[in-house]
């Protein structure tokens, strides 16, 4: 061979380098950045086979991650490997008595961070190769030269070992040493990769403790309210789903919409955060059961008011009759007293659970009784029996909140907008706040709080306001309704898409794609059908 031609491959090998350098970088994901690094490693050394080792948390063993040999065809471990047999057990660091375990090649390469290049397996001297005999003897295969390789990272601390086995001549294909060459390449490399998959490693710890704050102020609100606090939880896995039919779909509207990795994750985050504003909702506001709950259910106050009446009630009979009216007449009249209370007690109960859209008689019938009867207050005053405050509570037409507390509850996108664009979100994550900040606006323009219609908005905080309301709709643990069917569920959302409150588009994706069935499956009780 030349010296052009060691030269020019040298050049070629450090071109290789650099640009394994620059895709090692660029990789997010932890098992295939460690496949990068030992197939990297296996192409720029020419070697046959090759093992990459990782450093267990406590330091006292390594890992096997990684195992390649092209002659043998074995691929273990990374993103196109099988999972590693059982075989390959951890190499401990140290022996029983607590010693360096110094015979093993690849623990010696960790423990004293030096590279060690051997031309013959089964001549070295001072390591133990028995492991590798038997599985020789297994295998048929000639294990030869071995080059490996301590990874260190930025502080020199050794994370991982590199080993790889039988380099390969470049002109005959035969076995043949590693090179001084090999080993510098093979170093340069080691170093790379270690940098580049301690980033990694900081990066995931950084985004787990990120997402374990988000776990934290769902756990605030789950602790406020355990209904808000596991809508919390579904409304990503809902819009997940959603998100994924939609970026399958290859025909209509949204067939050009496709999501990346970094996609997925940016709107998973935005739809664990999207209610985080609820922290700021006064709980007794947010669990109202019924019209007349503050801290608790007034209704109470409303039935000792009914039971002061009724022995009213009962002391003018015993009076009337006391006086000289006849007991049969005076009888008649008691009965109809108490039965007339009894029957408006069961009606103002009725009414103040707001399960049913009040009629204009029955709220008519609200402010009669508050208007005709009167009770004695413990100042000894004749009240009216209904104050202003429990007659607006008892007028609600739907559901149990009046319009300030409405707006309390609303309120709460606004408050998550605001905690949400004070964060200084990275680039991967800058659609955070619209996404989360959208999911009550309406295409039509009517929605809170900005009153974006349907052009103004991206489309994953479309889909974040298609899961917000299918999971209102169906959920089993609020206080204040029973759980919806889905059928019932499917065709309210019909009238939302039909009236401008849902995106069309999305919506066709949701019902055709099955999403709701697919949730339904593993959230809801069988008892709200399958769709």
């Amino acid at each position: 061979m030349s010296m052009n031609t060691t030269v020019e491959d040298l050049f070629r090998r450090l071109e290789q380098l650099n640009d394994i350098g620059a895709s090692l970088s660029g990789e997010r994901h932890l098992e295939a950045l460690l496949e990068k690094i030992l197939l990297a490693a296996k192409s720029i050394t020419r070697a046959d086979g090759g093992t990459l080792y990782l450093m267990s948390e406590d330091k006292r063993h390594l890992h096997f991650q990684i195992v390649r040999n092209d002659t043998l065809k074995i691929a273990f471990g990374g993103t196109l490997g099988e999972p590693l047999p059982a075989g390959f057990k951890d190499l401990p660091l140290h022996t029983a008595d607590g010693a360096p375990n110094n015979s093993m090649v690849a623990a010696y390469a960790a423990l004293t961070g030096q590279t060690i290049n051997i031309a013959d397996a089964y001549e070295a001297e001072g390591f133990d190769f028995s492991g590798t005999r038997r599985f020789d003897q297994s295998t048929g295969y000639r294990s030869q030269s071995f080059l490996t390789v301590p990874m260190k990272n930025h502080e020199n601390e050794v994370i991982g070992v590199l080993q790889l086995i039988n380099a390969l001549d470049r002109t005959n294909g035969h076995v043949t040493t590693f090179s001084p060459a090999d080993r510098r390449l093979a170093e340069s490399l080691a170093s790379q990769a270690a940098i580049a998959l301690t980033n990694r490693q900081l990066i995931a710890q950084m985004e787990e403790l990120f997402e374990s704050f988000i776990k934290l102020i769902n756990t605030a609100i789950d602790e406020k309210s355990p209904y808000t606090g596991g809508h919390c939880q579904r409304v990503p896995i809902l819009t997940m789903l959603l998100a994924e039919a939609v970026n399958e779909t290859t025909e209509g509207p949204l067939a050009d919409f496709k999501l990346t990795d970094q996609d997925r994750y940016e709107l998973r985050i935005a739809a664990l955060l999207h209610d985080c504003g609820k922290v700021t909702t006064p709980v007794h506001v947010v669990d109202k059961a019924t019209k007349l709950q503050t801290l608790f259910d007034r209704i109470h106050l409303l039935d000792t008011r009914f039971e002061v009446l009724k022995r009213d009630a009962e002391i003018a009979h015993l009076r009337a009759i006391a006086a000289g009216t006849p007991a049969g007449e005076a009888e008649i009249v008691f009965a109809e007293r108490m039965a007339n209370l009894e029957d408006n007690r069961a009606f103002l109960r009725r009414v103040n659970i707001g399960g049913e859209r009040m009629r204009d008689e029955d709220i008519e019938r609200v402010r009669r009784i508050a208007s005709d009867l009167t009770w004695t207050n413990p100042a000894g005053e004749c009240v009216p029996f209904l104050d202003a405050d429990e007659i607006e509570n008892l007028t609600i037409r739907a559901g149990t909140l009046t319009g300030a507390e409405r707006e309390i509850i609303n309120n709460h996108i606004v408050a998550t907008i605001k905690m949400l664009e004070q964060l200084p979100w990275p680039k991967h994550l800058k659609n955070v706040p619209e996404y989360a900040g959208g999911h009550h606006e309406r295409m039509d323009g009517k929605g809170y709080p900005k009153g974006l219609k349907r052009d103004e908005m991206s489309v994953q905080a479309r889909m974040m306001g298609i899961a917000d309301i299918f999971e209102a709709l169906t959920a089993r643990d609020r206080p204040y309704k029973e759980a919806m069917k889905i059928s019932q569920a499917m065709a309210i959302m019909e009238n939302f898409r039909a009236n401008g409150h849902i995106d069309p588009d999305l919506f066709a994706v949701f019902a055709r794609a099955g999403v709701h069935t697919r949730y339904a499956s593993t959230f809801l009780d069988s008892t709200q059908g399958n769709g």
